[in-house]
């Protein structure tokens, strides 16, 4: 059984998000102050996390954010970040560039209501998991290649070091170191992933992860926090368990979805 923990979060805030303009993938807007303050924000909340591998979008709003969240780490200032082309936002084909309004607008003209609507040259749902599935069983991959391979900790600190950096920050107590080692007989972390993603993006892979994988859930979320997309730099957290060859289904655990409470000192700009 190979473990890792896999953190995604959502961009800092655009001044087109704080607009409901759509952006997608062909309007690629950076981050506005009160983004690079979240990404600062965020970089803080991190600060002592001890990160195995970090993704990105490669879009310039998620490129902005994890270079904010880099800047302020102890560990992994001068980590390589992958960007990742499938980590991008849903393509939104002609409504890009237009008011959230418009598409609902565009929708209902349709008869149909969002986020399943399509508009034309757009990705369809499905197309969006399928990236999500397809950069998750990647990840999962690669994580099981590696395991064993190497030490992941710096010499001389314990080897409980991904969990511990982890547990003292995220917000369940006690509850939540137990998390990390629920099953008395699974081996610590392999691996701690950090992702940087979009919106949309980030809804259709916990979407995945729980409607698919069956993810279990912490008692603190709630339902609309299931349906709810990411507030920026919103934080997820996720356990995985898997077995070699992914014939079985891994296992998931969320520890926290959506968290913010990193941002209660960010002012937003005028």
């Amino acid at each position: 059984m190979t473990r890792f923990a896999l953190t995604v979060v959502r961009h800092g805030e655009t001044r087109l998000n704080k607009e409901k303009i759509i952006q997608g993938q062909g309007v690629d807007a950076p981050l506005s102050e009160t983004g690079f303050k979240q990404a600062a924000a965020t970089g803080i909340f991190f600060n002592n996390v001890k990160f195995t591998h970090i993704f990105s979008s490669d879009l310039t709003r998620t490129k902005q954010t994890v270079h904010g969240i880099l800047e302020k780490s102890k560990f992994c200032k001068d980590m390589t970040v992958k960007y990742d082309s499938r980590l991008r936002e849903r393509k939104y084909g002609v409504a890009e560039s237009r008011a959230l309004s418009e598409l609902r607008a565009m929708a209902k003209a349709a008869g149909e209501e969002c986020p399943v609507f399509t508009p034309p040259g757009g990705e369809t749902l499905d197309q969006v998991k399928m990236r999500g599935k397809d950069f998750f069983e990647f990840l999962c991959q690669l994580i099981l290649k590696e395991a064993g391979q190497k030490e992941q900790c710096p010499p001389g600190t314990p080897s409980n070091c991904l969990e511990a950096s982890l547990a003292e920050i995220f917000p369940l107590g006690k509850n939540c170191a137990s998390t990390f080692n629920s099953d008395s007989g699974a081996q610590g972390l392999a691996a701690s992933v950090l992702v940087v993603s979009h919106g949309a993006y980030m809804k259709s892979l916990f979407s995945y992860f729980l409607t698919d994988l069956k993810c279990s859930l912490p008692a603190t979320v709630s339902k609309s926090e299931l349906i709810s997309v990411s507030p920026n730099t919103g934080i997820s957290l996720f356990i995985i368990d898997f077995e070699k060859g992914m014939e079985s289904k891994p296992t998931i655990q969320c520890v926290c979805m959506n968290l913010h409470d990193h941002l209660s000192g960010v002012s937003e700009a005028p």
